[in-house]
């Protein structure tokens, strides 16, 4: 019980973290950077005091960036 108790807090919050650089990029205004493709990783990797923890976003970011690929190329940038 306690393992799957680990487990399940362990999956929830890698789901709730994946792809935050993406999700932030596309819904706060100015954060994409005016990248029409892949804005998330752009924000992932830019200078900052938080870029250590946004580097280990940076794969989940990648994912969700390609998932929404086709949508990027309908909507155009993001400023």
């Amino acid at each position: 019980m306690n393992y799957f108790l680990k487990l399940t807090v362990v999956c929830a919050a890698t789901f709730l973290l994946s792809g935050c650089g993406s999700i932030i990029s596309r819904t706060i205004p100015g954060q994409g950077h005016g990248s029409q493709y892949y804005p998330g990783v752009q924000w992932d990797v830019r200078d900052g005091p938080w870029r250590v923890l946004t580097i280990l976003d940076l794969p989940l970011s990648l994912v969700m960036d390609t998932l929404l690929l086709p949508v990027d190329a309908s909507h155009g940038p993001y400023e």
